[in-house]
């Protein structure tokens, strides 16, 4: 069982897999400093520093605690989620216009041994026929 085990976790694709969580969660963390250290000021400043969390629908204030929907908080999070999923689409499409610069173009086949005698045999024919006289 423990060979058993050992095979699967040193598996290629389950390494690659725990890279990839591991590389994502590094990466999601720099994504959320982004919209949350930067984005989101000036959103808030363009918009004039309106706080969305702070916007609730009251149901019942005679009960302890106040029953109430918060709506903001729901807004406020598919905003960041918005500007999360943008964000990443725009990294994923720089990095892709970068590696398409990366990879070279393929060089054309080279023509075979058959294709260069064919060849060397039409510019033979073709420079006997210019030497014929008319």
């Amino acid at each position: 069982m423990w060979k058993e085990f050992k095979d699967f976790a040193l598996k290629g694709n389950v390494v690659d897999l725990a890279v990839g969580v591991i590389i994502g969660s590094a990466f999601g963390k720099i994504v959320t400093s982004l919209v949350n250290d930067m984005i989101m000021p000036m959103l808030g400043r363009l918009t004039g520093n309106i706080d969305l969390t702070a916007m609730e629908w009251v149901i019942n204030d005679t009960t302890d605690p106040v029953l109430s929907m918060k709506y903001g908080q729901f807004l406020q999070n598919v905003l960041d989620f918005l500007i999360i999923s943008f964000t990443i689409f725009l990294a994923i499409r720089l990095l892709s216009k970068l590696k398409k610069k990366e990879e070279k173009k393929p060089e054309p086949p080279k023509p075979s041994k058959e294709e260069l005698l064919l060849t060397e045999i039409r510019d033979i024919l073709k420079g006997q026929s210019e030497q014929l006289p008319s």
